[in-house]
């Protein structure tokens, strides 16, 4: 979420805290996985401003989750009774938003995925969406079977890449007639070759 909607969701560490967290994860040469949580009472502009903090960090994360919230019983969220519903077309939005303002990232679906039709989820992928965490359970809350995702990819047409390795580069990248190139600072550096 927000900078500023942020207090209203947990009061056990600032914002700036998190930033600092992941500033010394990249100090420490581990990739970086940031991203947000929708349906926490924030409102549009939150969202936006997420994304914000984000795409302006020094180096974009090289993944950003998506999550719909998955209210569990048991936490403040899941007792107090106003979780808001967060439909497909929010999802989609922030993935296409997070797909156009850091090109490089993996856009993960995420938690929320399972309260998603095939062809909702279907959307979010075409909305940018480059990436699933599976495995039996996320932190909390449960993933589909390994060959239940497997099965939703091929009615998809989709086709995977090994773990752990960054997003694609385009044909005409890899051949030399478009150049991606990653701004650092004042300095600019090849990101991709």
């Amino acid at each position: 979420t927000s900078p500023e909607h942020y207090p209203s969701v947990t009061t056990t560490r600032t914002y700036e805290d998190r930033l600092q967290t992941i500033a010394n994860v990249r100090e420490a040469g581990i990739s970086v996985c940031c991203g947000g949580i929708l349906g926490l009472g924030e409102k549009e502009n939150d969202r936006v401003g997420l994304l914000h903090v984000l795409a302006t960090l020094p180096e974009h994360p090289e993944s950003v989750p998506i999550n719909a919230l998955v209210s569990v019983k048991g936490t403040p969220m899941g007792d107090n009774g106003e979780v808001e519903d967060v439909n497909a077309f929010d999802m989609a939005r922030m993935i296409a938003t997070a797909r156009i303002v850091m090109p490089r990232t993996m856009v993960r679906l995420s938690a929320g995925r399972l309260s998603f039709s095939d062809a909702e989820q279907f959307l979010m992928f075409q909305a940018g969406a480059n990436s699933i965490f599976n495995g039996d359970k996320l932190l909390t809350t449960s993933n589909p079977e390994f060959d239940a995702d497997e099965a939703l990819f091929k009615k998809f047409g989709f086709r995977g890449k090994p773990a752990h390795q960054g997003p694609r580069v385009a044909p005409a990248e890899a051949d030399g007639k478009v150049h991606i190139s990653h701004v650092k600072g004042n300095t600019q550096e090849q990101q991709y070759a």
